[in-house]
C-alpha cells in the first residue's frame, strides 16, 4: 500500500516518515494471524495534508447518523443474558462483561451494547480474540468510521488506528515530567463536523504494571453543577479544536493553525436522552460570545469539576487482549504513562463518528431520569436567603 493522502483530492502533502521499530511479539502474532501484510513495513502512514482548507474538506457535509443504541431493546436482554458475568465497576461509570466475544455479537446484541455504552459510558471485554478487520467491521456498524489524515494505521485497513506509545516517542520524546500524548484528559475528535461516537480500543500488548486508562462521566460532571449554574451554560456554544495543526493556504506565513468547529457545551445523547457536559481541557478553546477572560473562568471551573471528582471516574487495569468501548459524547479519558516506556504497549483503535451535537433544554439529567435526585440537586425557587430565613423561622 503506497503512501498517499486519505482523500485523493489532497495534493499538497508531507511525505510520511519511515518506521523501523520492531513490533512487540503479541502484536506481531495477532497481526500475522489476521493476515495483515507487513511486507512494506508497519504501521502504514498516510501522506499528511499540509493545508487547513484540505482537512476541512475531508468531511464538510452533514450526513444522517442512525444511532444503534437508540433503536435497541431497553431491557438489553439479548446481550446481558448471553454473558456469564456483568459487573459495574463504579456506581456512575464503567461496566465489565465476561463470556462474550465481540466478533460474534448478533446485530441485536450490537444495538444493545451501544445502549449499554450510552448508559454506562465505557464497557470492557477481556480475553478478546478479534482481528483489526473484525474491529473495523464492528466500527462500521456503529457509524461512519473516522479515517485520520495523518496518524499511523494498520496496513490495508484505513480507519484502524495504531496506538503504540513507543512509536509516538520516536517523534515526541516523553519523560516522567512530561509524559505527553494521551496522558492528559481529552475527548477524541471534537473538531469534526460530526464528532466521535463510540471508540473501540483493543490492546493486545500491555505493561505488566501500570498503563491504566481513566474515564470520567460527562453525565455526572453536569450533575455536579448547581441547577442555577447549569442555566448559565445550557445552550451555550464553544469552539473545539483539532489535536494536529496545519497551515492556512492563503496565509502560510501566519504559522500553524488548528481545525475549529462550534458545538454546544452541553449536549444530549440520542439513545438515553440525558444531558452531558461536553468539554475537555485539551481541545475546548473558548465559549462563543464571551470575552476570553470570562470564557477562561467558566471553562477552567468546568474542567476542574470534570477532572477532580474521582467519584465520577473509573480507572481500568488492562490485561492483554482486552477491548474497551466508550462513548466520546459523554466522556473524556486519560491514559497513564506511569510505566515510563519501560515495557511495550500496543493496540488498535476504531472510532465511529456520530450525529452533530445538539442541546435540548427539555432533556433530563441522568439522575433525574432515574429518580436519584437528592435535595441538594433540586431547583430552589426564589432567592436563596428567603429559603434560609423561612427555615430559621420554622
Amino acid at each position: 500500500m503506497a503512501p498517499g493522502a486519505i482523500d485523493e483530492r489532497i495534493k499538497d502533502v508531507a511525505e510520511p516518515r519511515k518506521d523501523t521499530l520492531g513490533l512487540p511479539e503479541p502484536a506481531l502474532q495477532r497481526l500475522k494471524k489476521a493476515g495483515i501484510d507487513l511486507s512494506n513495513g508497519y504501521p502504514y502512514r498516510p501522506a499528511r495534508p499540509l493545508y487547513l482548507q484540505d482537512v476541512y474538506d475531508i468531511r464538510s457535509k452533514e450526513w444522517k447518523h442512525d444511532d444503534a443504541g437508540a433503536r435497541a431493546d431497553k431491557s438489553k436482554s439479548a446481550l446481558l443474558s448471553a454473558a456469564t458475568k456483568v459487573t459495574d465497576l463504579t456506581t456512575h461509570i464503567g461496566t465489565e462483561i465476561e463470556g462474550l466475544q465481540l466478533k460474534d455479537l448478533t446485530d441485536q446484541q450490537k444495538d444493545e451494547l451501544a445502549l449499554l455504552i450510552a448508559e454506562r459510558s465505557v464497557v470492557f471485554f477481556r480475553n478478546q480474540d478479534i482481528s483489526p478487520q473484525q474491529q473495523l467491521e464492528l466500527g462500521k456498524y456503529y457509524g461512519e468510521v473516522e479515517i485520520h489524515p495523518q496518524v499511523p494505521q494498520v496496513p490495508g485497513h484505513l480507519g484502524v488506528t495504531v496506538i503504540w506509545p513507543d512509536l509516538q516517542a520516536t517523534e515526541f520524546a516523553a519523560n516522567f515530567r512530561k509524559p505527553g500524548g494521551a496522558s492528559r484528559w481529552h475527548t477524541d475528535l471534537v473538531h469534526e463536523l460530526q464528532p466521535a461516537g463510540i471508540t473501540h480500543l483493543h490492546n493486545d500488548t500491555v505493561p505488566p504494571i501500570g498503563g491504566d486508562t481513566l474515564w470520567a462521566s460527562g453525565y455526572s460532571a453536569y450533575e455536579k453543577l448547581s441547577p442555577d449554574f447549569r442555566k448559565i451554560i445550557d445552550g451555550k456554544l464553544a469552539v473545539y479544536t483539532s489535536a494536529h495543526p496545519y497551515l492556512d493556504r492563503n496565509h502560510p506565513e501566519a504559522g500553524p493553525k488548528f481545525v475549529e468547529r462550534v458545538h454546544p457545551l452541553v449536549r444530549v445523547h440520542p439513545a438515553t436522552g440525558w444531558k452531558a457536559l461536553w468539554v475537555n481541557r485539551a481541545m475546548t478553546d473558548r465559549i462563543v460570545g464571551l470575552d476570553r477572560a470570562e470564557s477562561d473562568v467558566i471553562l477552567n471551573y468546568l474542567y476542574d469539576v470534570y477532572e477532580r471528582n474521582v467519584d465520577i471516574q473509573v480507572r481500568f487495569r488492562w490485561t492483554p487482549n482486552t477491548s474497551a468501548l466508550w462513548d466520546n459524547r459523554i466522556t473524556m479519558h486519560n491514559a497513564s504513562w506511569d510505566y515510563g516506556g519501560k515495557h511495550p504497549r500496543h493496540g488498535t483503535r476504531v472510532t465511529s463518528l456520530a450525529e452533530k451535537p445538539y442541546f435540548d433544554p427539555a432533556a433530563p439529567t441522568r439522575r433525574e431520569a432515574l429518580g436519584l435526585l437528592d435535595e441538594s440537586e433540586k431547583q430552589i425557587d426564589g432567592p436563596a436567603w428567603s429559603i434560609v430565613f423561612r427555615d430559621q423561622r420554622s
